[in-house]
């Protein structure tokens, strides 16, 4: 969906006429007219309108209705970002990852990422998380990844839930608990998640951290496979060889 319309908690209110304004140039991204969205955004933005601000650096970094430049599409994010938007100060921290529109710096990225996860911004929260499982712009810690994870999770963020089932399921950060990281990866398994699909049907096939289940185990490999997983159609393959999955038994 390419509304930018995002939970009231993220932005400062707005007056009644620059709410229209920015509502209208939505609009109109909504429906790809990106030249009206940057005609209504643009005097905003220049007048400190948050959400405007943000929505010029997304049209300057994804070329809408403009020609595509990072440099400039910080710049506007970083605008609204200091105006406390989370969704902003998430932007800033993803492109100096990246390296997009400014030289690469991992340990700014996390500091942008972290004033984000202080407002409870998921993405932010588990960007963070990462920063610490691998040591990248911080010292790697997997406790602090795994609070991270957490609070990512607690929000419903699928790739939190299956983090975390990795790190219970390696002990890594938290004491090793296989039934955790079943419980962790069944989550994200039923949003969909591949390699958690995967994962769980590991986990029912070697009766760990839940009792052995083969009609579980095939069920969340065929998931995995029906999403084009190379090795969850490899377990269903031994599965079947071993007698131990019904070829025929549907998703």
């Amino acid at each position: 969906m390419k509304r930018l319309l995002l939970a009231s908690a993220l932005f400062v209110a707005l007056s009644g006429p620059a709410w229209a304004g920015f509502e209208e140039g939505d609009e109109a991204y909504g429906r790809g007219d990106y030249g009206a969205a940057l005609n209504e955004w643009k005097p905003l933005a220049q007048k400190g309108d948050i959400q405007s601000q943000y929505g010029m650096g997304l049209l300057y970094v994804t070329g809408h209705g403009v020609k595509l430049n990072y440099a400039e599409g910080l710049a506007w994010f970083k605008k609204a970002a200091e105006q406390g938007n989370a969704k902003a100060q998430f932007m800033v921290g993803l492109m100096y990852a990246r390296g997009r529109g400014v030289e690469p710096d991992l340990e700014t990225a996390v500091e942008w990422y972290r004033k984000a996860a202080k407002q409870g911004f998921a993405e932010a929260e588990y960007n963070l998380g990462v920063a610490f499982d691998r040591g990248k712009g911080v010292p790697q810690d997997h406790a602090k990844a795994v609070e991270w994870y957490k609070r990512a999770a607690a929000q419903d963020y699928v790739e939190a839930q299956y983090n975390l089932g990795v790190s219970y399921d390696l002990g890594e950060g938290v004491a090793e608990d296989n039934a955790k990281a079943v419980e962790w990866y069944v989550k994200a398994a039923k949003k969909r998640h591949a390699k958690a699909q995967f994962n769980a049907g590991l986990m029912y096939l070697a009766g760990e951290g839940v009792k052995k289940n083969y009609e579980e185990a095939g069920k969340w490999f065929r998931r995995a496979a029906a999403q084009g997983l190379p090795q969850a159609n490899a377990m269903l393959a031994y599965m079947r060889k071993a007698g131990l999955e019904d070829q025929e038994k549907s998703i």
